[in-house]
């Protein structure tokens, strides 16, 4: 089941059209067709949905590499997946990346400026992403469906595509939301054409993606139920739920009652948690029924030098290969854990915490010279193995793998519930947030030896949770924002400003910059303060 829409990702390329970009972004078009020879058939509204989701996880319209979506930018680092964890991850206490590319340091050490390549690269694939949803959701409106002589039926089906489209754009605009604050907005609404788009607030990107989410989530499919890696109302409920925990920090207003409504409905959907934490990040991960939307890799039919390629085989170095089974033959010598992450867990070799699994041999905890890789523990944590064979799947050798990326997991909503009620938020309490929580620390630990009183259940618990949970899943950058913590003194880690003790920076580091060429290319944007 993984695979079907997968292969329909990989095969888009022949009706794939040429779009109009927003921005500054440079598209690299290779349709053999026009967008008015695509739409007349019915046939290849999958395709162009399948390219939207694929957009996730790929770089382009051959794999792994050639025929970019985006040119002007390094193929594989600017793959949606990629961009958002660099984004998310390096400039945490979870994760530091001895790389040297251009730009790539100074996420490491929170010194970015408006024109670093790796910001850049989000802020134009979330771009790309809504210029394609933007297209298609023009295109197959009921409208030009009718003149299509599109059947009643087949219309059906087109309606359930325009609704996943607009989950994936809201999903985009929600990553634009949390990382750049104020940017360019378009929808389907919009003249076809070239034009300066007007620059949405938070506040007025907030509204829009509620809006939005809300009227979606009745029209998608009841929670799983639908295809895989394929967006149902769980999915949606998660990101609104998402939206409505961190709405102090987007809209200055406290909406935790909203995401406890959100996460009931989702924690209530029967996803249950995955019984081995480590399976959750094994290559058959596909068959865990606690991953509530992923984005889906598969090392034959969707290949790519981003996404979780990237997150497998760049955690590789020193002497980890002697040890353990990665499913890839080699490493890419990039990234480890930071000692402030390490220091979080009772342990480095996963006990009594299953959670806290750390390489150790020949590695020191201080990250003296982020340039070496043995500076810092390897994290044992994404490996292209399957939990029946504790190898990697059948296919050709190579560095790609078939690990899908846990977007959104059950675990997560766990946490988010029990935060969301300690913050004051109604429609839930502190016993069930408890139960959740100790759910959680029973599978680490593996008995209840982990588990928590009442009066232990605290939002700086949570923080601190949340890391040993879901370290290096794309969360630990708006986490620490949400709780006052990423820019300020409360709290320091290695190489946080640029010193090796750590420093506090900026509050305007909260947010990234709109790209300087972006601002060339239209005048009417107002970059964010403090670039």
């Amino acid at each position: 089941m993984k695979n079907i829409f997968l292969k329909i990702a990989a095969i888009v390329t022949v009706t794939l059209f040429t779009v109009t970009a927003c921005t500054d972004l440079e598209l690299e078009p290779f349709g053999e067709q026009t967008s008015v020879q695509v739409y007349q058939d019915f046939d290849n509204y999958i395709h162009v949905l399948a390219k939207m989701y694929g957009g996730l996880a790929l770089s382009g319209q051959a794999g792994p590499h050639g025929r970019g979506d985006i040119g002007g930018q390094d193929e594989g680092a600017s793959t949606y997946l990629r961009a958002l964890w660099k984004l998310q991850q390096l400039p945490t206490d979870e994760t530091i990346i001895s790389w040297n590319d251009e730009g790539l340091p100074a996420l490491n050490t929170m010194t970015w400026s408006s024109d670093n390549g790796f910001v850049a690269a989000m802020y134009y694939r979330i771009f790309y992403q809504i210029t394609l949803a933007n297209e298609f959701i023009r295109e197959i409106s009921d409208a030009n469906m009718n003149s299509r002589g599109i059947s009643e039926a087949d219309q059906n089906t087109g309606r359930l595509f325009r609704t996943e489209a607009r989950f994936l754009r809201a999903l985009s605009y929600y990553h634009a939301l949390d990382l750049y604050g104020n940017v360019p907005f378009v929808t389907e609404a919009d003249a076809v054409g070239s034009f300066f788009p007007e620059q949405a607030n938070r506040r007025e990107l907030f509204d829009y993606i509620e809006n939005e989410l809300l009227e979606v989530i009745p029209l998608l499919v009841a929670p799983r139920q639908h295809q895989y890696a394929r967006a149902d109302r769980a999915a949606a409920r998660m990101l609104l739920a998402k939206m409505y925990l961190n709405a102090e920090v987007y809209i200055g207003e406290a909406r935790y009652t909203e995401a406890i409504a959100q996460l009931n409905e989702v924690i209530g959907a029967g996803y249950s948690l995955e019984p081995d934490y480590n399976h959750l990040f094994f290559a058959d991960n596909d068959q865990s029924n606690e991953i509530i939307f992923p984005i889906s890799f598969d090392q034959v039919s969707s290949m790519a030098w981003g996404g979780a390629t990237f997150l497998v085989n760049a955690a590789i170095g020193g002497t980890m290969r002697n040890f353990y089974n990665f499913g890839v033959p080699g490493g890419w010598q990039g990234m480890r854990a930071r000692p402030q992450l390490v220091s979080l867990y009772p342990g480095v070799d996963g006990t009594p915490d299953a959670r806290g699994w750390f390489h150790t041999h020949d590695q020191q905890l201080d990250v003296e010279n982020i340039n070496i890789f043995q500076d810092g523990y390897g994290i044992i944590k994404f490996r292209n193995i399957t939990k029946e064979t504790g190898d990697r799947p059948d296919g050709p050798i190579s560095d790609q793998v078939s690990v899908d990326f846990p977007m959104f997991r059950l675990a997560d909503a766990y946490l988010m519930y029990a935060e969301a009620v300690l913050r004051g938020g109604s429609g839930g309490n502190q016993a069930q947030a408890l139960a959740y929580i100790n759910a959680l620390r029973e599978r680490a630990y593996g008995d209840s030896s982990g588990s928590l009183s009442a009066n232990e259940l605290t939002l700086d618990f949570i923080i601190d949770e949340r890391a040993r949970e879901l370290k290096w899943e794309a969360t630990r950058r708006t986490d620490l924002i949400r709780f006052g913590r990423f820019t300020t003194s409360a709290y320091i880690w290695q190489w946080k400003g640029g010193t090796f003790d750590g420093a506090e920076v900026g509050d305007f580091r909260n947010l990234y910059p709109l790209p300087q060429a972006d601002l060339i290319a239209n005048p009417t944007l107002q970059q964010n303060p403090g670039y």
